[in-house]
């Protein structure tokens, strides 16, 4: 099972739509997926067409002990794609999670107690680097960064890895960058070609090729509890997510080639 961590500590970079259609596409292949929404807003969830008030149970319940994980799924409007999601109740949650003891391994310790099993589990985090994202982090073999591409993104950028070599040296050594999907791309604008040649020429290989442009049918998908996948299988937003999970397959140890070329198709 690999748990990898969508994270980015700057917000509106596109970290819940990667989680969303990254999940869809993993499904669509064949994987059993988990998308785990960590974030106390909750998009991911709507994202799947969970309204709030159909949110009983969440990451909440199993980040303060009070159910195991395999309690809080719910399935989801994409077959082979569950979801633990949020509510507003985790806000509080970092704040309660300080007297815990092992406080930074409860996600951790949640997954690795679960009496189900998922090919890859996805995690959803806050635009923030606080106890939350920390327990995804702990809890994953990898991170996934999305990038948008602007003139702050190697200085966020650049934060965000030092925090993870941090959480290597300290919780979790183990801990890799599976790779950087640079978002919100427009070739029509200069600095977007600027910004994505000196984030492949700082990162090389990490960067994944596939880049996800700026589409309106993303934006308009979460708003009809769709992934764009679904709402709109042929448009560029779609396709770009269908070729950045092809890309993540063939970066996942014991790829299946079945899958990879059911992801081409």
């Amino acid at each position: 099972m690999q748990v990898i961590t969508v994270a980015n500590q700057k917000g509106g970079v596109g970290k819940t739509t990667t989680a969303i259609n990254l999940g869809t596409a993993l499904a669509a292949t064949g994987l059993r997926v988990l998308l785990i929404d960590i974030d106390p807003q909750g998009n991911a969830s709507t994202g799947l067409g969970v309204g709030r008030n159909d949110r009983e149970r969440s990451i909440y319940d199993v980040l303060l002990g009070e159910m195991p994980l395999a309690s809080a799924v719910i399935g989801t409007c994409v077959p082979g794609l569950d979801l633990v999601p949020a509510t507003v109740d985790l806000s509080g949650a970092e704040i309660e999670l300080v007297e815990y003891e092992e406080r930074t391994h409860r996600l951790s310790r949640a997954i690795e107690r679960s009496d189900q099993h998922w090919d890859v589990v996805l995690i959803d985090c806050p635009p923030s680097l606080g106890l939350l994202t920390l327990n995804a982090m702990v809890a994953s073999n990898s991170l996934l960064v999305p990038l948008q591409c602007e003139f702050f993104a190697l200085e966020g950028l650049s934060q965000l890895l030092n925090t993870v070599e941090r959480i290597r040296e300290r919780f979790n050594p183990g801990l890799s960058i599976i790779g950087v999907a640079l978002t919100m791309y427009d070739r029509r604008n200069r600095l977007t070609e600027q910004v994505s040649a000196d984030v492949r020429a700082v990162l090389g290989r990490v960067v994944f090729e596939t880049v996800i442009p700026r589409n309106v049918r993303l934006s308009e998908a979460p708003s009809h509890g769709l992934p764009a996948l679904i709402y709109d299988f042929r448009c560029s937003g779609s396709e770009a997510y269908i070729a950045l999970a092809r890309e993540l397959i063939t970066r996942l140890p014991d790829t299946s080639p079945e899958r990879t070329t059911k992801v081409a198709a």
